[in-house]
């Protein structure tokens, strides 16, 4: 819970994202030797910052440039305060949003920018990475390696860019921000459905990413898709962790405050949207994905969504950010709107992307497809498919009960 904070403010004095994660593992090791004995202190996160901070000055003071950088460390940090105060009007006042644009580097490729930030603010796994990239967990492990090691041989200062170099870096950290919330809103894998705190992280992240650039569109669009992502997560699962499908939530019990906040955030993205070349004022990715997501919280119950306008939302956002994982989400659409029948030659024209090879939402979409339409032998076969490939446990016991019930004939 604690490591991205950590490693934030350890980078602050290093300068060395590297080196600042493993300062910040070696401060964690250090609790598991004392806590036993000593306790858990009264402010642990505040305690595992401080002997990580401790040991970056340490690592400072052996440095050959030790009285400058020693200097440096004293105006910078205040004994009692692990917060610095922003230096302009411009500056970003937290640690882990200088993380997320230091490791969005452009010095880094886009890929490694997304799997570096995933690790160090994040916190997840390499193979969890790679689960969220769709490529070999050995690809990612090299990238994050490479990452490391491109930003300390080019002196990448832990700084907050402006102006131009801001709006440069600004798309890959939407990015990183939106797969972090992702990992938390749906986890790859492990024995649970959700990650609550990676959505909490993400989401900060969003606010204070929309409070430091009021004026930036795709910054609200995303600030609005995770607040109206994250209302539904007390309704996704039972008592027991079980997944409950969009269909069967009550919708009572969605986050009413986080959807009047999603409101807010989706209507500042539509109120400035981007200006295209011949002058036509229109909404980013994410705006797009947010109002998507607004059409099922205006929605009083499943039966009364409109499927239609959703299908055309995917549609302008297959136009202007195409990829399969949403053209697999526009067909989706269609099949509510028009039926199975129109979605099915969507999907089967997916079965040929590379991309979606491993994604267990794509069976999993094609048996509940073949199933509406009576075709329950394939769709066993789909759903068996579908969780033989997902890592998550609770999904995979959500598909396994889909199989059981068509063979039952239940379904």
């Amino acid at each position: 819970m604690e490591s991205a904070r950590i490693i934030a403010t350890v980078t602050r004095i290093v300068r060395d994202v590297g080196i600042a994660e493993e300062i910040a593992q070696d401060a964690l090791v250090a609790a598991l030797e004392q806590w036993p004995e000593a306790g858990v202190p009264d402010r642990p996160g505040a305690w595992l910052t401080a002997t990580a901070k401790h040991r970056a000055v340490d690592l400072v003071r052996r440095r050959e440039t030790y009285a400058r950088k020693l200097a440096e460390v004293g105006r910078s940090l205040p004994e009692e305060s692990y917060d610095p105060e922003p230096s302009g009007p411009g500056d970003i006042d937290d640690d882990v949003l200088r993380l997320v644009f230091t490791t969005c580097h452009p010095v880094l490729s886009a890929e490694a920018r997304a799997a570096l930030t995933l690790r160090l603010v994040g916190g997840l796994r390499t193979d969890e990475i790679a689960r969220a990239f769709l490529v070999p967990e050995a690809t990612v492990a090299a990238r994050i390696t490479r990452a490391k090691r491109a930003l300390a041989k080019a002196g990448v200062e832990f700084e907050v860019p402006y102006g131009e170099d801001r709006a440069a870096r600004l798309g890959s950290v939407l990015e990183v921000v939106y797969l972090i919330f992702n990992e938390g809103y749906a986890a790859t894998a492990g024995d649970d459905l959700l990650r609550p705190g990676l959505c909490e992280d993400a989401l900060r992240l969003a606010r204070g990413l929309a409070a430091l650039m009021p004026g930036e569109s795709e910054v609200h669009g995303l600030a609005a898709l995770l607040e109206l992502q994250a209302s539904r997560t007390p309704a996704r699962t039972g008592p027991d962790g079980r997944p409950v499908l969009l269909a069967e939530q009550d919708r009572r019990r969605w986050n009413r405050l986080l959807v009047r906040r999603g409101y807010a955030a989706l209507a500042r993205a539509w109120e400035s949207p981007r200006t295209e070349a011949g002058g036509e004022r229109t909404p980013g990715p994410y705006a797009l994905q947010a109002a998507i997501a607004a059409c099922h919280a205006r929605a009083a119950s499943y039966g009364e969504t409109d499927w239609a306008v959703i299908a055309g939302l995917y549609g302008r956002l297959m136009e202007l950010a195409p990829s399969p994982v949403v053209e697999l989400n526009r067909a989706v659409a269609v099949s509510m709107a028009d039926g199975p029948a129109a979605a099915l030659p969507l999907v089967d024209a997916l079965a040929a992307e590379p991309a979606l090879e491993r994604y267990h939402l794509l069976p999993s979409v094609r048996g509940d497809l073949l199933a509406r339409l009576g075709r329950d032998a394939e769709a066993r076969a789909e759903f068996a498919r579908a969780a033989e490939l997902t890592r998550n446990a609770r999904e995979r016991a959500l598909l396994r009960g889909r199989e059981r019930e068509l063979g039952e004939g239940t379904a």
